[in-house]
């Protein structure tokens, strides 16, 4: 039998305490250990953890700091869990932390949350992918004081599909952006920025491209913001989805043998 898992990777969602799923709460509740963001998250997240739990504010340790508090933990017998904002999948160095992990021999797992443009959309009323005007949607950062974009994963690149943008860690750089991708989506192309979705003192701008970056400018955002980009945020656009027209063949009742 393989190792017991002991270091846990939590999605803990856009950062409301509500917002984390039954198997979240589950393991906070049974961890002695428990590393979290404390920079995007609401502190009623923690109200899921045990009493008397070990809880370390990651916000200001670099990531050797993170690993030998994981390690650690693992050694002296404790369940541990990794909260990470949104989804592990998205911009949480999860990479890099299993990596560290293996190399020592602790075993871990990972358990999805959900993501905050998930959240961003949710507040805003949208669909993302709308029928006849976006399918595809591009999750995206951009580069500012923070780790180099792949060169082939240029802005431009995607805006040229002229799928729905959500452009993540992005919102202190929004008039360059805008000026990028106002070429392909228009001036006029709806803009929708969050400021920490589902948390206290969420905030909610419409804007295009044209104007969104003095909203944004004037309400003073500088972290936590999401900002989606594309045609299908306008509520008027559009056209009907194939699965549900009332045209489209579907199978009858079965019927008794």
């Amino acid at each position: 039998m393989g190792a017991a898992v002991t270091v846990h990777f939590v999605g803990a969602g856009p950062g409301a305490a509500d917002l984390l799923t039954v198997r979240a709460t589950r393991m906070l509740g049974a961890a002695g250990v428990v590393l979290y963001p404390g920079t995007y998250l609401d502190p009623q997240v923690l109200s899921h953890c045990a009493p008397g739990a070990d809880l370390v504010d990651t916000q200001g340790l670099d990531l050797d700091t993170i690993t030998d508090r994981l390690v650690g933990a693992h050694r002296a017998g404790h369940d541990v869990v990794r909260l990470t904002s949104g989804d592990p999948s998205l911009y949480s160095a999860l990479a890099e932390q299993a990596r560290r992990l293996d190399a020592h021999g602790v075993p871990w797992d990972v358990t999805p949350g959900v993501p905050a443009y998930a959240a961003a959309a949710a507040l805003a009323g949208h669909e993302l992918t709308v029928p006849l005007v976006a399918q595809s949607v591009v999750l995206t950062r951009t580069r500012a004081r923070s780790t180099a974009m792949p060169e082939t994963e240029s802005l431009a690149a995607f805006a040229a599909t002229r799928a729905t943008l959500v452009l993540h860690l992005a919102v202190t750089r929004v008039r360059a952006l805008m000026e990028e991708v106002a070429p392909d989506y228009g001036a006029d192309c709806p803009v929708v920025v969050v400021h920490r979705a589902s948390q206290p003192g969420e905030a909610l701008l419409r804007g295009t491209v044209a104007d969104i970056a003095d909203r944004v400018e004037e309400a003073g955002f500088r972290q936590a913001a999401v900002i989606l980009v594309g045609r299908a945020l306008d509520p008027d656009g559009g056209g009907e989805s194939y699965l549900y027209a009332p045209g489209r063949p579907r199978p009858g009742p079965a019927r008794e043998p």
